[in-house]
């Protein structure tokens, strides 16, 4: 079997064009779930996950380990399979509308020492809008090098991977998102082993992606920073506990019921709570 950097191809963005779905989620939405429930040798690990997130948020997704908060978004996007349910993208199933998404998986799942470079990476999300095996024009190319220079990463763009720092792969990977130019994104913990630099990179990046009416979706921890980021929640624990705006679902009860009264986490949360109230 041929070895790839990374185990999901990339999927540029074009506008998104709407079906009816019925009732109970409303066609609009560029993500609904009904009913899904994902399991690992027949243990559930998401159950009865039901969930709208509308257009142009930001959207954090939290929980304590072992929530299912990755599984959910491998599970949106057919890279585990769902005992039951159904998700649309824009009410239609994903398959159907992989161009509409971009995905930014965790560092450790990408062989950080395969031979490319990092603009070569970036251009891989160039691909949809190509064809495979097509020839890279020079619009895509340039597309791929406005990416690196928005995250900061256009000095480095013959960089081979390997020699960049984790920071900066993340980086890497994050413009590899934009260049796909989505509607909806997905990013598994992109703040995970980066410097300080780096998130507040990432997240200027995150706020302008919302601002110009894309939504996303990220895998967070640091619930100290939730309401500074993110201004729509769905709180994980193999079920959905809460999901709506950030400063009506953040709440202490939410938590609690969330990570089931982790005194170290709740400490945390408090202090959250506390830091949401003075802002």
């Amino acid at each position: 079997m041929p070895r790839t950097l990374y185990k999901h191809g990339p999927i540029p963005g074009q506008p998104p064009q709407p079906v009816a779905t019925g009732e109970e989620h409303p066609a609009n939405m560029p993500l609904s779930i009904h009913d899904m429930t994902v399991a690992y040798h027949r243990k559930p690990v998401l159950w009865d996950v039901d969930l709208d997130v509308p257009q142009g948020k930001l959207v954090g997704i939290i929980g304590p380990n072992g929530a299912g908060k990755s599984t959910l978004i491998k599970a949106i996007l057919d890279l585990v399979p769902k005992a039951s349910g159904r998700v649309l993208i824009y009410g239609k199933p994903y398959k159907s509308q992989r161009q509409l998404v971009g995905y930014v998986p965790q560092r450790e799942s990408v062989d950080w020492d395969f031979p490319v470079n990092a603009l070569d990476v970036v251009t891989m999300g160039r691909y949809g809008k190509i064809g495979w095996f097509k020839p890279i024009g020079k619009a895509h190319k340039e597309a791929a090098m406005e990416a690196l220079q928005r995250v900061g990463m256009a000095s480095y763009a013959h960089r081979q991977i390997s020699q960049l720092s984790g920071g900066q792969q993340q980086r890497v990977f994050l413009a590899r998102a934009l260049a796909q130019d989505a509607q909806i994104y997905f990013m598994d913990e992109p703040f995970a082993g980066v410097d300080a630099a780096t998130e507040k990179a990432i997240v200027n990046i995150l706020h302008d992606l919302r601002n110009n009416g894309r939504t996303v979706l990220v895998v967070h921890h640091d619930l100290q920073t939730v309401s500074q980021y993110f201004d729509h929640l769905v709180m994980l624990n193999m079920r959905i506990v809460a999901s709506g705006p950030t400063s009506e679902v953040f709440t202490e009860q939410n938590l609690q019921h969330t990570y089931g009264g982790r005194l170290t986490l709740l400490d945390e949360a408090a202090n959250a709570m506390a830091a949401q109230g003075k802002s």
